[in-house]
């Protein structure tokens, strides 16, 4: 017999009447799918929507889990710590009958990455890495896997995002570049996969062009007396709302990040808004303070933009990384390209940031993962010595030439070029035509060509000894 759609209304409408709910059919975000890394070592979180009050399964080799779903039809059960390894399948059941198999699961450590374009650089055609077509060659990880989140933003936070998890290989890192794999995600993954010998997932989310306020959810806006202006404006929390919250509560490791460029005029105000960014994200995530690890913008000429602008934002990250727990920095200063805004090393660049993971994350106590960071100073007669952290096996020149780009400056605070000699793990500065110094400033401008590094070949980050009002700060 067939049944019509009006006699399908009214049986739904009876069921109500008596109380039964009627269910709907269970489901999984898009994060929770076929190839996907769950995070080894910690409860891992499953979740998904289904019908007011249906009864949920969700099984994993022994484990098996159930759960309700909400007012709102969603549901969430927390796996036990998971060993590194792969795991056939998942199924997820509904009590109303349909059910979800995953497949093809690893367990290993799981990263998001993001920001703007220079994190979403891929190595497809009009993009392109340093040896792009060698690295591609050698592409060919089963056990690296890449999720690219959609590009898009939203008014409001979104329920789910899209994409697909996908096996490092040279087919998949060409997948159209608006969609494509994140160059600087696998070569970080590369380098944790090959040094720690499990899996890595890696969470593509990112949106070239973007300022970090749009990674920011609004209340965390609004909760600033210094970034409220921002709430509402341009695009503000539109990213979050689509790219972000939709991956929570996801477990994961960490975060790596690497954004700037389009906060380069409010470099001043990203000492507020990058770690309100990070707190947000941490907040929401309710996995602790998890590592969050970024890379400081290389220098680049920047046309119709003041060059300490520049400057200002590098110090603004520095800033970040000594005041917010948790954190690391990427410096980039040596493998920069003046005359590109996205410069092509990004090998170099996950390798660094991978240093750091090993270091902080992992435990590779011994290992030098920063350049120079300056620390503090002390004025001797006509002189300024520097001291810094970080010095590894010493300070050096990175090109055996003589240390460049450090300026100096008496109490009128013009700044002069320096002279600059390398003594233990200082660095003594003095200037012929400032008999009276009072301040150092170190590659304080946007095309800057230092060559400060520690022995390691890892570079020093710009700074500068002073706190004289900034040329962004209003």
């Amino acid at each position: 017999m067939k049944i019509k759609s009006y006699q399908i209304f009214a049986l739904g409408v009876a069921l109500l009447c008596l109380g039964i709910p009627a269910f709907s059919a269970v489901r999984l975000p898009a994060l929770i799918s076929n190839n996907m890394v769950l995070q080894q070592g910690r409860p891992a979180a499953i979740w998904g929507w289904a019908g007011k009050g249906e009864v949920v399964t969700v099984s994993l080799g022994e484990q098996q889990y159930t759960a309700k779903a909400g007012d709102d039809g969603r549901w969430k059960v927390m796996l036990k710590k998971l060993k590194p390894g792969k795991i056939l399948g998942m199924n997820v059941k509904g009590s109303s009958g349909n059910s979800i198999t995953v497949e093809n699961i690893l367990v290993g450590e799981v990263w998001i990455c993001s920001g703007q374009s220079n994190m979403h650089w891929t190595f497809s055609k009009g993009h392109g890495v340093l040896n792009n077509e060698t690295e591609l060659a050698n592409a060919n990880y089963d056990d690296i896997r890449i999720f690219t989140v959609v590009k898009g933003g939203a008014p409001e936070v979104a329920e789910d995002t899209k994409g697909v998890w996908l096996t490092i290989n040279r087919e998949n890192l060409l997948v159209d570049g608006e969609n494509g794999a994140s160059a600087l995600a696998y070569f970080f993954g590369r380098n944790l996969y090959q040094q720690l010998n499990v899996p890595v997932g890696l969470i593509n989310t990112s949106v070239g062009g973007t300022t970090a306020e749009r990674w920011t959810k609004r209340e965390a806006l609004e909760a600033s007396p210094d970034l409220k202006i921002l709430a509402g404006k341009g695009g503000a929390s539109t990213l979050y709302n689509a790219m972000i919250a939709p991956l929570i509560p996801y477990t994961i490791r960490g975060v790596i990040w690497y954004q700037g460029e389009s906060n380069l005029d409010r470099a001043f105000q990203y000492r507020t808004l990058f770690p309100s960014m990070i707190a947000n994200w941490r907040s929401d995530w309710k996995q602790g303070d998890f590592p969050f690890g970024f890379v400081q913008i290389a220098p680049y000429r920047y046309k119709g933009q003041n060059p300490e602008n520049w400057a200002e934002l590098c110090e603004a990250q520095l800033m970040t990384l000594k005041n917010v727990p948790n954190t690391g920095m990427a410096v980039t200063m040596d493998i920069g390209d003046v005359g590109n805004i996205h410069p092509k090393n990004k090998q170099e660049v996950g390798r660094r940031l991978a240093l750091w993971a090993m270091a902080k994350v992992y435990g590779s106590k011994q290992l030098v993962y920063s350049g120079p960071i300056y620390k503090s100073m002390k004025i001797k007669g006509n002189k300024i010595v520097l001291n810094f952290e970080h010095c590894g096996s010493g300070l050096t020149a990175g090109d055996g030439k003589s240390l460049l780009e450090f300026t100096i400056a008496g109490s009128d605070k013009v700044f002069l070029p320096g002279k600059a000699e390398i003594i233990g793990n200082t660095i003594v500065v003095s200037g012929d035509k400032v008999t009276n110094p009072v301040a150092v400033r170190y590659a304080w401008h946007d095309d800057a060509q230092p060559n400060l590094v520690n022995m390691e070949g890892l570079p020093a980050s710009p700074f500068r000894t002073d706190s004289w009002k900034g040329v962004t700060e209003k």
